[in-house]
C-alpha cells in the first residue's frame, strides 16, 4: 500500500504545484511567467522523486508506469493501481486548486496553441518518449546514476515546458491533464493528451531496448 500512496502523494504535488503555477499566473499575469511554470513542474518532479523514489519508483504518470509494464519492470496488476493511484492524487489536487481558486476558469488545463493540433499531438509523442527513454536509462545501471535520477527527470521535463509548452502545454502525462479536465469541465483536445503519451512511452521502450544493454526492457 506504501507504493500506491507514494504514487498518489506525488501525483498530487505535481499537479498541485504545476497547475497552481499555472492559475495563479493567470490570476495575476505575468507573476510567474512561462519559464516559471516550466521550473515548477521539473523542480516538483525532481523534490518528488527524492522523497518517495525508493519507495514507488516515483512514477506520478499513467504513461510512465505503461511503459514499465512495457518494459517488463511492472506486472499488470501493479500498473493498474499505479494508475489509479496517481489519477486519484492528481483529482485531488484538481480539486483542492478549484477550492482554492474558484475563479479559475480551466485549473491549468493542457490546450494546444490555435491552429497546432497537429503539432501539439506529435510534441506530446516525442516529448514522452524522450522524458520516459532518460526514465529508464537512469532508473538502471551505476548506483552514481541512481543518485542522479532525480536532477536528470526534473531537468528533462523542466526544458520539455520551456520549448513545448507554447504549443502544446508540455503534458506528458495523462494523470495531469485529466484531473483539471474533469474538475473544470473543459474537454477539448483532452484526447490528445489520453493518447500521445502513451504512444510515446512504446516508442522510449523501444529505443532503450535498442541502445540499453540486454535485458534492460525485456
Amino acid at each position: 500500500m506504501k507504493r500506491y500512496f507514494s504514487e498518489m502523494l506525488g501525483t498530487f504535488f505535481l499537479v498541485f504545484a504545476g497547475c497552481g503555477a499555472i492559475v495563479i499566473n493567470q490570476i495575476n499575469p505575468g507573476s510567474v511567467g512561462s519559464v516559471g511554470i516550466a521550473l515548477t513542474f521539473g523542480f516538483v518532479v525532481m523534490a518528488m522523486i527524492y522523497s518517495v523514489g525508493d519507495i514507488s519508483g516515483a512514477h506520478f504518470n499513467p504513461a510512465v508506469s505503461f511503459g514499465f509494464w512495457l518494459a517488463r519492470r511492472l506486472s499488470l496488476s501493479e500498473t493498474i493501481r499505479y494508475i489509479f493511484s496517481q489519477t486519484l492524487g492528481a483529482t485531488l489536487a484538481a480539486t483542492l486548486l478549484k477550492i482554492l481558486f474558484p475563479m479559475s476558469i480551466t485549473l491549468g488545463n493542457t490546450v494546444p496553441a490555435v491552429g497546432f493540433l497537429s503539432q501539439a499531438f506529435i510534441l506530446e509523442i516525442v516529448m514522452t518518449a524522450l522524458l520516459m527513454f532518460v526514465i529508464l536509462s537512469v532508473s538502471t545501471g551505476a548506483k552514481e546514476k541512481g543518485m542522479m535520477a532525480g536532477l536528470a527527470i526534473g531537468v528533462t521535463v523542466a526544458l520539455e515546458a520551456l520549448f513545448g509548452g507554447p504549443i502544446s502545454g508540455a503534458s506528458m502525462n495523462p494523470a495531469r491533464s485529466l484531473a483539471p479536465a474533469l474538475l473544470s469541465l473543459h474537454f477539448e483536445f483532452l484526447w490528445i493528451y489520453l493518447t500521445a503519451p502513451f504512444l510515446g512511452s512504446c516508442l522510449a521502450v523501444f529505443a532503450c531496448r535498442a541502445c540499453q544493454q540486454e535485458g534492460c526492457c525485456s
